[in-house]
């Protein structure tokens, strides 16, 4: 697949033809950038001068808490898009950005993205369209992850999790992006009592898992755990 067919498929240039997006990168100025797995594409603390779209490989960024613990923010493959939320702002960076996977970067510079272009006006409109409600289900997504982490018990907490990724895949067997360890972080608890308590969950009926790949065996149990 090519990188414009790729972008075609982005949340940041949906609604506009390939040929559209040919033209509006010229007026864009975008940079490709290969990298290494363990590459640092953003560092916590840094300012950031331009949005980074994913065109191959696979990156995770994470907020590092002082006591050297990590938050997990997100992992994206290809077409994810990190950096949106900054556009503009002259704000450092509240995570760190990371390749898990080796692969390739196109990166906007902020000060093209957000100047009108009247070359291609429609398309530009499009995308800040496309940027404003890309940064909208960002900001509704750490509303939910907020609310998540209120729940009282760690089970209510798996609960709202894996229906959350059930929804999301509309099934009930999916994958969650996140091996065992970083959903331990996601859910501010322990490996050791996470895993006790996905055991318990298994044998009790609610679930089946292995490693990252979950299926729900009864829903409305698991959603009555989120309100215990």
């Amino acid at each position: 697949m090519d990188y414009i067919t790729l972008l075609s498929r982005t949340s940041l240039f949906a609604g506009i033809a390939p040929q559209q997006i040919s033209q509006l990168l010229e007026a864009l100025h975008p940079v490709r950038r290969n990298y290494q797995k363990g590459d640092l594409l953003l560092q916590y603390g840094d300012t950031c001068s331009a949005l980074g779209i994913v065109l191959s490989g696979r990156i995770e960024a994470w907020h590092p808490l002082p006591d050297g613990h990590r938050i997990p923010a997100a992992q994206m493959e290809p077409g994810g898009i990190f950096g949106d939320i900054l556009a503009g702002s002259n704000q450092k960076s509240p995570v760190t950005v990371q390749m898990v996977a080796a692969g390739e970067v196109l990166f906007i510079p902020y000060s093209y993205l957000l100047a009108f272009s009247p070359v291609c006006a429609q398309a530009h409109t499009q995308l800040l369209q496309n940027l404003m409600k890309a940064i909208s289900a960002k900001y509704f997504s750490l509303m939910d992850r907020l609310e998540l982490l209120t729940l009282k018990s760690l089970r209510a907490k798996i609960c709202a999790y894996l229906l959350h990724y059930a929804q999301q895949a509309n099934a009930d067997t999916f994958t969650v992006p996140y091996s065992r360890a970083a959903m331990a972080e996601y859910l501010a608890c322990e490996r050791s009592a996470l895993s006790r308590e996905l055991s318990r969950m298994q044998a009790e009926g609610l679930i089946e898992t292995y490693k990252s790949s979950f299926k729900l065996l009864d829903k409305s149990g698991l959603e009555q755990a989120c309100h215990c």
